[in-house]
């Protein structure tokens, strides 16, 4: 696993030397965070797991994931983790099964997530906040084709969680994560189920708006504006956690 890690002054000049001659697509997960990162990765069924489901990424490291043809799933960060010998163990967000190694299962909530789905003629991912948020995360494509925009939420969501949304941590001292409204008070108005579960009566709610405000590029509840999924040909992709540290 050691080689496929990158620093970062290695990470542009691969992509400059090299984007042109790969052929397969890549996505390089870029911990920016002054804290170490454990990425959670969750194919979409019927797909391949990729690097196990999960790993520790260091403060200023990177991992190149190469992506199968037709690859579809999640990321996340899992943050606050400590795993024994064994890979056994729990994060304070994020945790997968209590495992180092996620393989196959999801992250619990509240998890900031990188959805994406790879495509013949057309890329399509984006950013949620629909299960919550833990950490900051932007998708940036690498010399795709068409309006490859950039999706994300660079905003730090748990200095302006609402009080009933917060997720603290052991010794209360600080918020480490956000919940979703739908996660916090399960309701059909929230969740856009039952009654709700269509756009036209699922609508923002204050909740979703704060999220939305801060973080305009990522979904905010699972009726937000389409203009939320980006779309790209023939690119590989950067995931960067904490981008603006």
């Amino acid at each position: 696993m050691a080689d496929r890690f990158l620093t970062p002054f290695l990470l542009l000049a691969f992509f400059t030397i090299f984007a042109s001659h790969i052929s397969a697509t890549t996505m390089t997960l870029y911990n920016k965070c002054s804290h170490p990162v454990w990425p959670g990765i969750q194919p979409s069924a019927g797909k391949p797991i990729l690097a196990r489901g999960g790993f520790k990424l260091p403060p200023n490291k990177a991992y190149r994931l190469n992506m199968p043809a037709g690859w579809s799933g999640r990321v996340w960060g899992r943050h606050g983790c400590a795993f024994d010998a064994a890979g056994r163990g729990r994060c304070a967000t994020g945790d997968c099964g209590g495992s180092l190694f996620c393989n196959g299962i999801g992250g619990t909530p509240p998890a900031t997530l990188a959805e994406i789905t790879l495509g013949n003629e057309q890329d399509f991912y984006d950013v949620s906040l629909v299960d919550g948020y833990n950490l900051a995360i932007s998708v940036t494509p690498v010399r795709g084709k068409g309006k490859c925009s950039y999706a994300g939420c660079v905003s730090d969501l748990n200095t302006m969680c609402p009080a009933g949304l917060q997720v603290r941590s052991h010794d209360k001292s600080q918020v480490v994560a956000c919940k979703s409204a739908c996660s916090a008070f399960n309701s059909p108005r929230y969740c856009c189920t039952g009654t709700f579960g269509n756009p036209q009566t699922c609508k923002p709610t204050a909740y979703s708006r704060i999220f939305k405000t801060a973080c305009p590029k990522a979904y905010s509840y699972a009726y937000d504006d389409p203009t939320s999924i980006a779309t790209c040909t023939g690119s590989s992709y950067v995931l960067t956690f904490c981008p603006h540290h």
